[in-house]
Order: structure tokens, then C-alpha cells, then sequence
């Protein structure tokens, strides 16, 4: 079995590498943190739409380039390096795999094209607040099609033009879509550690909405969404990871402390050499995620936890420690330590935290085990 990228993969993931290196500097993700009025930057959208990343698993007939998911991996670790900021993630990762996941054949008609053109703009909306994403005590109803209630926060919620909302219904828990431009629909955007994605709240109000998927059964529709994106959500951790390893060995062999560079000194070796393990690991397992995810193969559910969990960890160690080994530099404005570290915990809590994913692998494991 090979877990790595193939030729052709590594061709993509270089020119996608080429292409945001040009296009997607610190400078681009700092306008969008320094102007509170630009949510995204709808340029790089635009572009990466043009250059068919959007649809890159979505099949041909539904208006995508049908590459696969493992290529959607290439592209999405590629994007975490940059720290992108567009609603790639919320759009791709989430919505567009829901869709594909449990849209019936006129959702997937009418929606996936949209996608892969970038007209159609998707969040989840999960959350009622703080606390744990529970489908059995959420407080958003569903009456005879018509959705009520708060969702907050919700990553990419004051851009998407369409959601997916977990509420509950007569018969049970659901999930539904709901186009934002409906009655009823409120979007305000919030303050949050990481400006270079929105987060927003929803309110919705006897707004029309639509099932996804069969009523009632919410909770194991919502879980199954939740594994496709951990895995897609671990590569762009990855790829934060390892921009961050990199940002600190740069800095370490040219910055000089008692007339010796500091990455001669045991303890930055030792911080450098840590990053690149927990990078590492994060890495096998994201490439576990990948073949189960593009597989579709039952070891999904094992395989997305773990991927989540080794890529959550790596990516928030990578950007704690860049930080400090940019000593005192490393808290300032003028240096890109900070939106990595910003990114990282959103990233971070963008599906549900650390400790949500380790509970659900290790009930997964068990129930493995029980078997």
C-alpha cells in the first residue's frame, strides 16, 4: 500500500504551491485582517475557482473536475501553508460533501454546479452556543419546512449563501438546507482570534427550509459529513505545520545570539526536532484519512479521528513554538508568527475541539473492538 502522493498528485500540489505563492502572501491574508468590512478575498476566490480547485472532487456531470479527493488533499494542504483567507473550507470540505453525501438527485443538480462556478457559498451550522455540538438537545426547530432558531458561531456564515443546519424535527434531529437569501434569515458577522475567516451568527426566523438526507436521522448524517471534512480539515493543518517548521528554521540559522546563530543551541534543536515529529505524525495519519476518505472504506470513521486529532495537535504545537523561536518577534504585529497561531485554533475548533475527537475515537475503537 503506498501512502503517498503519485506523480502526477506532486505535479498539481507544486503548481498549486507555485500558483498561492504568488498570489496568496502574508500581505494578501493581512488585508483581509485589517479591513473589518472584507470578510474573504473575493479575487483569490474568483481565481481559484477559474482554476478548478472548488470542483476538484465534485464529479463532471454535476459540473466539477472529478480529479478526486486525494488531489482535493494536495490542494487543501497547499492552502493551509498560506493561510487562505477564503471560504474554501466551509464550501468544500463541509457543504459540498454533505451534498454529495446525502443530497437527493435535485439538490445535487441544482447545488454542485453552483459550487464548482463559486456562485454557491456554503457553511454548517451546527452550534446553539457554547458547549458540545449535540443533535439530540439542539434548539433550532423544524415545523411543516419552516426553520427556527440561533446558530452560532458558524464559520464563513455572513459570506455562504447556502447552509446546512442541524435542527430538530417531529421526527427526530435533521439536517437541513436553507438558502440565506430566504425570509426570515439573519447573518451578523462576530469578533473572533482569527479575522481572516468570518465567523458569524444565524438566526433564523419561520425561514423555508428543506431536508437533507432522511429525517431523523441528523445525528449519524451529521457524524459521517463531520469524518469527510476532519480528513480534509487535517491536511490543511498539515500544511500550516510544516509553513511553521520552516518559518522557524529560517529564523534559527540566521539570527545570532551571543555570537552564534541560535539554531546551533541544544534547546532550539530540540524545539525544531519536536515540530517535525509531531508534523510527521500528523502526516501518516492524514494520509490514512486520505485513502479511507477517497476509498470510502469502513476504516472512515477511525482514520478521520485520528487524522483530526495528530493534525490539530501538530498544527497548534508548530505555531506555539515558531512563536517562540521568534523570541520577543514573535509577538508582534510585524511578523506572520500570529496568523498562524490564529489559524490554528480555528482550525482547531472549526469541527468540534480536541476533546470531542478523542471521545469519538476511542468509542470508535471500542466498538471496533467489540466486534
Amino acid at each position: 500500500m503506498n501512502f503517498d502522493y503519485s506523480d502526477d498528485q506532486k505535479f498539481l500540489k507544486q503548481e498549486v504551491r507555485k500558483f498561492l505563492s504568488a498570489r496568496c502572501t502574508s500581505a494578501t491574508t493581512r488585508a483581509i485582517l485589517d479591513d473589518d468590512s472584507q470578510l474573504f478575498d473575493p479575487v483569490l476566490w474568483r481565481e481559484v475557482v477559474e482554476l478548478g480547485w472548488i470542483g476538484a472532487a465534485i464529479p463532471s456531470e454535476h459540473g466539477g473536475s472529478g480529479m478526486g479527493h486525494v488531489e482535493l488533499c494536495a490542494i487543501a494542504e497547499e492552502l493551509g501553508r498560506v493561510v487562505a483567507p477564503i471560504p474554501f473550507a466551509s464550501t468544500v470540505y463541509v457543504f459540498a460533501e454533505g451534498i454529495m453525501k446525502a443530497g437527493n438527485d435535485k439538490q445535487k443538480s441544482s447545488l454542485l454546479p453552483g459550487i464548482a462556478a463559486g456562485e454557491v457559498i456554503g457553511c454548517l451550522a451546527t452550534s446553539d452556543g457554547p458547549g458540545l455540538v449535540d443533535a439530540d438537545t439542539t434548539t433550532a426547530t423544524v415545523k411543516d419546512g419552516r426553520l427556527s432558531g440561533i446558530k452560532v458561531p458558524v464559520t464563513d456564515g455572513a459570506i455562504a449563501t447556502h447552509a446546512i443546519v442541524l435542527a430538530g424535527a417531529d421526527t427526530g434531529p435533521g439536517l437541513f438546507l436553507v438558502d440565506l437569501a430566504a425570509d426570515g434569515v439573519t447573518q451578523r458577522t462576530l469578533k473572533t482570534l482569527d479575522p481572516t475567516r468570518n465567523v458569524a451568527q444565524l438566526t433564523f426566523c419561520d425561514t423555508i427550509c428543506e431536508p437533507l438526507g432522511t429525517e431523523g436521522e441528523g445525528a449519524a448524517l451529521l457524524s459521517a459529513i463531520l469524518d469527510r471534512a476532519a480528513v480534509l480539515f487535517a491536511f490543511e493543518q498539515v500544511g500550516g505545520a510544516d509553513r511553521c517548521l520552516e518559518m522557524a528554521k529560517n529564523y534559527a540559522l540566521e539570527r545570532y545570539a551571543f555570537g552564534r546563530v541560535i539554531g546551533s543551541y541544544q534547546a532550539i534543536k530540540h524545539k525544531l526536532a519536536d515540530i517535525y515529529v509531531k508534523a510527521e505524525l500528523a502526516r501518516s495519519s492524514a494520509y490514512y484519512g486520505a485513502w479511507a476518505l477517497a476509498t470510502d472504506a469502513a476504516e472512515l470513521p477511525e482514520a478521520a479521528a485520528a487524522a483530526r486529532i495528530a493534525g490539530s495537535a501538530a498544527y497548534d504545537f508548530a505555531a506555539k513554538e515558531n512563536l517562540q523561536t521568534h523570541g520577543g518577534m514573535g509577538f508582534t504585529w510585524e511578523i506572520d508568527c500570529h496568523l498562524h497561531l490564529r489559524r490554528a485554533r480555528q482550525l482547531s475548533l472549526a469541527l468540534g475541539g480536541l476533546p470531542v475527537w478523542r471521545e469519538r475515537l476511542v468509542r470508535r475503537i471500542e466498538r471496533c473492538n467489540a466486534a
